[in-house]
C-alpha cells in the first residue's frame, strides 16, 4: 500500500513520512474531537455514513467558522457491498425573491460578500438526514449521532491553537456583526488558544434537530427562527424557501487518467474543473508532472486557467443551465487546450481566489464502504450573521457565487442554485484500491486535489507525502465579485531551489502564499489489506484508526 511510482527523490528529507496505518476502519478529519467522535461509531459497529453524520456535526461545533448548522453539504458515498458510488447534492438555493432587480434596486452591482442578502438556502441539515436515511446502518438514531455534538455545544470546548489562529483573523467582522462576537469574543476580544468555546443555544438546536428531524429545521421551530430573523434583518430568505428544500441524489462524474479513474460531485459542484485539468494534462509526458518540476507546475497552472475559464463561461444549476459536460470532458475539449498551452497562448485574467472557510474529512469502514464529506458556510462565518436564540450561523453562499449579469449561465434567479465551490472526490485504480480526499480552501480547492493526485500517481508518494508536500495555487479563481485580477502563482514555501525563478522566466508572477490559502487535505487509501490515511498539518489535521 504505497504510491504508484519512485518518489522517493521528490522529498527534501531522507526520510519519508509515515502514513497512518488501520485493517478495520479510518477517520481523517482537521480537528481531534471529530475524528475520536467518529472513530467511536466504528468501533460501535457503526458504517462510514453514520461516522461521518457525528463527524460532521462536531466539526460545526469545534470549528464553526468553517460548516454547521447554517451550511451546505455535498457527499460521495460507495457502497461497497452493492458495488456502486452516489453523490449527494445538498446545495441550498436562492430566495424566491432574489432577483437582479432586486438587487440592483438596492444598489448592487455585485452580489453583498456579508450581512443577510447573501444567504442562500442552508442544505447541511437535509444532507445529514437523508444520508443517514439512505446509506446508514439503521443502528445509529440521529439523536445518538448527535449527542457528542451537543455535549461539545454545551459544555464547551478549548480551542486548538488552529481554530484560536482563525478567530483572530475575524476580529474585524465580529465588531461588524455583534450576533457573532457575543458567541466567538465575549469578552470583547477573539478567543485564544486553550479558551473555551461555550454555546448554549447552538445545543438546543441540535438536541432539536436530533428529536424532531430535518422538519426541525426547515418546518418547525428552527424555520421559523430563521424566518424571524430574516425579516427583522431586512433579508428575503424566508419560510417557504427552507420548507422547498431536499437534498438530491446524483450520479458522479468521473474521467480517466493513466490507469485511475477520478471520480466528484457534477454540477452545481465545481468537481468539473478538477476533471477538465485532468484531461488536459494526461496528455503531457508524465515525468514533468512529479512533483517540484517548475515545467509541470507551469503546465498545471495553465490547464487550472482553462478549466476555469470553461466553467465561468458554460457552468451553472443544471436545472436551470443546459449541460455541455460531455463536451467539456472530452478529448476534443483538452486537445484544444493543450495545442494553446503548447502554443504558448495565454489567457486573460478571469476571476479572483478567495479563501473560503470549509470543512472536509473522508471515512471508511470495515465493510469496505467509503465517505468523501464535504460541508461548508462559504466564507469564515459566512453571512456574519447569526439567528438569534439558535447559536446558527448562516451561510453567505449566494452572495459569494452568483453573478449579477444577466444571460450568464451562473446568473442569480430565483430558486436557483449557484455554482459551488464544494467538489468530494473519489479515485480508483485498476489493482482495486480506492482513496478519497479532499480540502476546504473555495477555488483552491480543484488546484490542491490536482497536485495530491498527482503527488501519489506521479511521484509515489504514500498518502501522508502527498497530502503534506509544498503546494501552489494560481490566482485568480472564480470569484464573481473580483473578475479582472492579473494572474499570479501564489507558492508554498518547500519548493526545491530554482522553482520560483524558473516559473518566473516561463512567464508566470510568483508570490509567496499567505497561510490562510494553504488548504487543509485529509486522504485515505483503501484495498483488501487495510487503510493508509494522511492528514494535513496545515490545519492540525487528525487521522486515526484500528
Amino acid at each position: 500500500m504505497t504510491g504508484t511510482g519512485s518518489g522517493e527523490e521528490m522529498r527534501s528529507s531522507p526520510e519519508r513520512l509515515s502514513p497512518r496505518v488501520a485493517t478495520r476502519g479510518m477517520v481523517a478529519t482537521a480537528h481531534p474531537l471529530a475524528s475520536a467522535t467518529a472513530l467511536n461509531i466504528l468501533q460501535q459497529g457503526g458504517n462510514a455514513i453514520d461516522s461521518a453524520i457525528a463527524a460532521a456535526a462536531v466539526l460545526g461545533v469545534v470549528q464553526p467558522m468553517m460548516s454547521g448548522l447554517g451550511g451546505d453539504t455535498f457527499i460521495l458515498y460507495y457502497d461497497a457491498t452493492r458495488g456502486r458510488l452516489r453523490a449527494l447534492n445538498g446545495s441550498g438555493a436562492a430566495p424566491r425573491m432574489a432577483t437582479v432587480e432586486y438587487y440592483a434596486a438596492r444598489g448592487y452591482n455585485n452580489m453583498p460578500l456579508r450581512g443577510i442578502l447573501s444567504v442562500s438556502v442552508p442544505g447541511a441539515v437535509d444532507a445529514m438526514s437523508t444520508a443517514l436515511e439512505l446509506w446508514g446502518t439503521g443502528r445509529f438514531t440521529l439523536p445518538a449521532l448527535l449527542a457528542p455534538a451537543i455535549e461539545f455545544a454545551k459544555h464547551g470546548v478549548g480551542l486548538t491553537p488552529a481554530v484560536a489562529e482563525w478567530m483572530q483573523v475575524f476580529e474585524e467582522l465580529f465588531r461588524q456583526f455583534p450576533t457573532l462576537a457575543r458567541i466567538f469574543a465575549p469578552a470583547g476580544k477573539p478567543l485564544g488558544a486553550g479558551e473555551i468555546l461555550l454555546q448554549p443555544d447552538l445545543a438546543a438546536s441540535l438536541k432539536l434537530i436530533a428529536s424532531e428531524g430535518r422538519d426541525a429545521f426547515y418546518r418547525g421551530p428552527l424555520a421559523e427562527a430563521i424566518d424571524r430573523f430574516s425579516r427583522s434583518r431586512g433579508g428575503i430568505l424566508s419560510l417557504e424557501d427552507l420548507r422547498e428544500h431536499r437534498s438530491e441524489i446524483v450520479e458522479p462524474i468521473s474521467i480517466s487518467y493513466r490507469g485511475h479513474t477520478m471520480y466528484t460531485t457534477p454540477p452545481p459542484s465545481q468537481g468539473a474543473v478538477l476533471l477538465i485539468m485532468l484531461a488536459i494534462l494526461r496528455g503531457f509526458p508524465r515525468e514533468v508532472l512529479r512533483w517540484g518540476d517548475p515545467k509541470g507546475i507551469h503546465l498545471a497552472v495553465e490547464a487550472k486557467k482553462r478549466a476555469f475559464a470553461d466553467r465561468w463561461r458554460y457552468l451553472g444549476d443544471p436545472r436551470t443551465v443546459a449541460s455541455v459536460l460531455e463536451q467539456l470532458l472530452s478529448e476534443e475539449n483538452a486537445a484544444r487546450h493543450r495545442e494553446e498551452i503548447l502554443r504558448g497562448f495565454h489567457l486573460g485574467p478571469d476571476h479572483d481566489l478567495r479563501s473560503d472557510d470549509t470543512t472536509y474529512f473522508c471515512v471508511g469502514d470495515r465493510r469496505g464502504n467509503l465517505v468523501s464529506y464535504i460541508s461548508s458556510l462559504s466564507a469564515g462565518f459566512g453571512a456574519g450573521e447569526v439567528v438569534e436564540g439558535t447559536g446558527i450561523v448562516l451561510n453567505n453562499r449566494a452572495g459569494r457565487g452568483f453573478t449579477l449579469e444577466h444571460g450568464h449561465p451562473n446568473c442569480l434567479a430565483p430558486g436557483k442554485r449557484t455554482m459551488n465551490t464544494l467538489m468530494p472526490v473519489m479515485a480508483s485504480d485498476e489493482a482495486g484500491r480506492r482513496y478519497v480526499f479532499g480540502t476546504p480552501g473555495g477555488d483552491g480547492q480543484p488546484q490542491w486535489s490536482l497536485q495530491v493526485f498527482l503527488n501519489f500517481v506521479e511521484s509515489g508518494m504514500n498518502p501522508q507525502e502527498a497530502v503534506e508536500a509544498a503546494r501552489w495555487q494560481s490566482f485568480p479563481g472564480s470569484d464573481p465579485a473580483t473578475i479582472g485580477n492579473p494572474f499570479e502563482i501564489r507558492l508554498e514555501e518547500g519548493f526545491p531551489n530554482g522553482v520560483t525563478e524558473a516559473l518566473r522566466t516561463l512567464g508566470h508572477k510568483v508570490v509567496p502564499m499567505q497561510v490562510r490559502e494553504r488548504g487543509g487535505v485529509q486522504m485515505i487509501l483503501s484495498d483488501e489489506r487495510g487503510f493508509l490515511g494522511g492528514s494535513d498539518p496545515r490545519v492540525g489535521g487528525n487521522v486515526v484508526g484500528y
